[in-house]
């Protein structure tokens, strides 16, 4: 229906204009004018098209493009599997699921089922019978006194200042109505992101919303933030996989004066964490840090998020585990492939393990230790589909997490202005005249509905794949090529 309105106005644009042509010049441009003035009142009032609301009369530009363009895109542009970072088939599984579409796809596979980096799940000729709801996960350890039933599938960390305040609060209004968690990203949490979804409260190397004049960390500000009711867990965020080891970045044009009094700092100036943690500067440090965190909080589960890089310090980690009998009840595991609004692209491109490899090695890193059953995993790299859930929980992961998919959902259509404050959705901009465009009454729901259609796809495969339960799922049921034959995971 929605697309059936878009076409007709499209196509009375058209008439209109040939309309005008035809007898122009004095009655054709007075057609014109008095139209295009009615459709510019329309497109800034309606609330569904963030484009529309900010880009009037000229955003049906791209709309027509989509419509009449496939070749066009096909021959001379891209074809749907290319487009970086995430090409357009996954963008477009994200959107209609988003906005209740079609969900199905015409014609058969698309992907190259030969090609070297082809994934594909076993599926079993008895299929289980579907879960009536999704399966959650209890994240806290026996040190935990404050466990918490998490989604399978949620907001990865995204900051007030790296997003918009409209985005925030339709985010936080998507998890509130699809019982799954948002993570505040490391800026702090603010009035945003509190309309009464789930937190997870990121702490970074700045310890935004809880640091001194001097930037170390402040236990008092923790307290007094980790209390809220809001709060659900705690994170400490070591590193990222889109910029690991150099700290998060906040450009000074997203540095308003209301970003800046919520993280602590001056206004207008490019805010740069530090590439490290001042409270701790080793593995037992790490973990004292932990045990803190999780006293200060009374008892709520605490964990730490990291991109590999060293597997020697991470094996410190598991040891010091050991031998202090500190665990986290959570690790957030993040590949080089992960997104962020803003890095050097040195660092983007090639600094980190690659995703899959980071996740398979902190797992089988913590069953060798006998640390693994206390301690989820939760994982946020590139996960858009309910393949990528399917897949990620067989590789060993207990929970997962996405930002750009989450972003794509609020209408976010890779312009790649993250870093410029000058995104054309409203999504990755504090510019009031963009964040209008998004209506936060509208884009809550479709983050609510893409959270709940992608685990009801997930419910699909977990079926077809014979298993019953989560913990039936392993790295048997999904297959890669070794030396050009097939071969599990496992």
């Amino acid at each position: 229906m929605k697309e059936t309105i878009k076409f007709t106005i499209i196509a009375l644009l058209i008439f209109v204009v040939l309309i005008g042509i035809i007898i122009w010049p004095l009655p054709g441009f007075i057609v014109l004018v008095v139209f295009l003035l009615l459709l510019g009142f329309y497109d800034l009032f309606q609330k569904k098209h963030t484009i529309l609301r900010n880009f009037p009369v000229i955003g049906h530009i791209r709309y027509l493009l989509e419509m009449i363009g496939p070749e066009i895109h096909q021959y001379f542009v891209e074809s749907d599997t290319d487009g970086k970072p995430i090409d357009k088939n996954h963008r477009s599984y994200i959107y209609e699921r988003a906005k209740e579409q079609n969900e199905t796809h015409p014609f058969g596979t698309e992907l190259d089922v030969y090609d070297d980096n082809y994934k594909w799940m076993q599926h079993s000729i008895y299929p289980a019978m579907k879960m009536k709801t999704p399966p959650r996960v209890t994240i806290g350890g026996k040190s935990c006194q404050q466990p918490y039933s998490a989604s399978i599938f949620n907001i990865s960390a995204m900051s007030y200042g790296a997003l918009s305040q409209n985005a925030i609060q339709a985010l936080n209004l998507g998890a509130k109505a699809g019982n799954f968690f948002h993570d505040t990203g490391e800026g702090g949490i603010s009035k945003y992101h509190l309309q009464g979804g789930d937190l997870v409260w990121e702490i970074g190397t700045g310890y935004f919303g809880c640091r001194t004049n001097e930037g170390k960390f402040d236990a008092e500000k923790f307290r007094e933030k980790a209390n809220s009711e809001a709060v659900k867990m705690i994170e400490i965020k070591i590193s990222q996989g889109a910029k690991p080891g150099h700290g998060g970045v906040l450009p000074a044009a997203k540095n308003n004066q209301e970003i800046a009094e919520i993280r602590g700092v001056p206004p207008h100036t490019d805010v740069l964490s530090p590439p490290g943690h001042s409270a701790f500067s080793d593995a037992e440090g790490l973990l004292q840090f932990v045990q803190q965190l999780r006293v200060l909080s009374n008892g709520k589960p605490v964990g730490f998020k990291l991109a590999v890089g060293s597997k020697q310090e991470f094996i410190e980690i598991c040891e010091k585990m050991v031998e202090t009998g500190i665990k986290p009840d959570f690790i957030t595991v993040d590949g080089a492939e992960g997104g962020t609004g803003a890095a050097p692209i040195d660092f983007s491109n090639y600094v980190g393990m690659p995703w899959e490899d980071a996740l398979i090695f902190v797992v089988d890193t913590l069953h060798a230790y006998k640390l693994k059953k206390e301690i989820k995993i939760i994982t946020a790299t590139k996960i858009f589909t309910a393949f990528d859930i399917f897949k990620a929980l067989c590789l060993g992961a207990d929970v997962c997490n996405s930002a750009r998919g989450m972003m794509l959902a609020l209408g976010c259509i890779q312009a790649l202005k993250c870093n410029t404050n000058e995104c054309p959705t409203g999504v990755a901009t504090n510019n009031p005249k963009l964040v209008r465009g998004l209506v936060v009454s509208e884009k809550w729901k479709r983050v609510r509905n893409y959270h709940k259609n992608i685990l009801e796809d997930f419910l699909e495969l977990l079926s077809a794949s014979g298993c019953h339960s989560l913990e039936q799922m392993d790295r048997n049921l999904i297959y890669k090529k070794v030396d050009k034959q097939w071969q599990s995971y496992s």
